[in-house]
């Protein structure tokens, strides 16, 4: 059996990405990992941090962004796609810059893709997620964050990267990664193990560089420069007693950037959300509501992307 790893960034140095982080959380059990590394500003360094694991496993594919592409996040599936068709393994397993396998994991992972190997019908496994938020020390619990998702598949020509690179699917024939016919869900097994998702814990006024960053490869370039001229320069996490608290421990490969976490006087740990901006979808009350209803019946009309196997 062989597992191939995968990803793709750009600019995620300068963005706060833990993407060295990333790739080598699954690297141990990975026979090798490829990345779509994207041609980034000037003052990035991305590509040369990857370089620097210095591990022969690891595989820079080179790339560049067209600016065509980058609607619907569109750009984020194409790029994941060059780097998942350059995959060799059996698995494929895929991180994104911002989430981080746990260790301990790695073990159950890798005996899971043993067990399911020759089950054809499997096409892919899920995982739960934890879905961290300000600092790193809450997470999400509510309702609109995705609890499971997809993150190993099998290597076959038929399977692409979905929408804007938060799923997988299989496509009877490929346009594009939005397209809406010719495409199923796939069948999963669920693997028990989670993903850290970090993508919205960094410094407050590179939270808002993130958020333009990603509303750019959505909207475009324009429209987002446009939007942005007029948002405030650090993010507003808003009160974060509305929140879980984690009580784990973070992977080993996360201890360096956590020990450089210093933007605490930026945060606000408890009172009422400011009046004076649009309120996070976690604060409404609609959505608190509902996520109080969840935490008695499951998920409901969350995203699902996927058919479950009893496996």
């Amino acid at each position: 059996m062989k597992i191939s790893g995968f990803s793709f960034v750009r600019n995620g140095e300068k963005l706060y990405y833990p993407t060295v982080e990333a790739i080598k959380s699954i690297l141990p059990i990975c026979d090798e990992f490829v990345v779509a590394v994207g041609k980034g500003d000037e003052d990035d360094n991305t590509r040369e941090l990857i370089a620097a694991i210095d591990d022969p496993k690891l595989r820079i594919i080179d790339t560049v962004w067209e600016e065509k592409y980058c609607k619907r996040g569109m750009i984020n599936s194409y790029q994941t796609d060059i780097a998942m068709k350059a995959c060799s393994g059996d698995w494929l397993f895929y991180v994104q810059a911002d989430e981080v396998v746990h260790e301990k994991y790695l073990p159950v992972i890798k005996a899971r893709c043993e067990e399911l190997l020759n089950d054809e019908k499997v096409e892919g496994l899920l995982f739960n997620y934890t879905h961290f938020w300000g600092d790193y020390e809450h997470y999400h619990t509510g309702h609109g964050w995705y609890p499971w998702e997809i993150r190993i598949v099998r290597n076959l020509p038929n399977i692409h990267s979905y929408q804007s690179a938060q799923s997988f699917r299989w496509f009877d024939h490929y346009d594009n990664p939005r397209q809406e016919t010719g495409t199923r869900k796939l069948n999963v097994a669920k693997v028990d193990a989670y993903i850290y998702h970090y993508g919205w814990v960094r410094p407050p006024h590179l939270m808002r560089n993130k958020c333009k960053a990603l509303d750019s490869v959505h909207w475009g370039k324009g429209k987002a420069e446009q939007h942005y001229a007029k948002v405030p320069e650090y993010f507003d996490y808003g009160p974060l007693d509305r929140l879980g608290r984690f009580t784990g421990r973070h992977p080993a490969v996360m201890q360096e950037m956590i020990a450089r976490f210093d933007w605490q006087d930026k945060l606000q740990y408890s009172g009422k959300p400011n009046p004076g901006r649009l309120p996070h979808k976690h604060e409404k009350l609609g959505i608190r509501l509902l996520s109080m209803l969840e935490k008695v019946t499951g998920p409901i009309g969350t995203f699902k992307n996927y058919h479950l196997l009893r496996r």
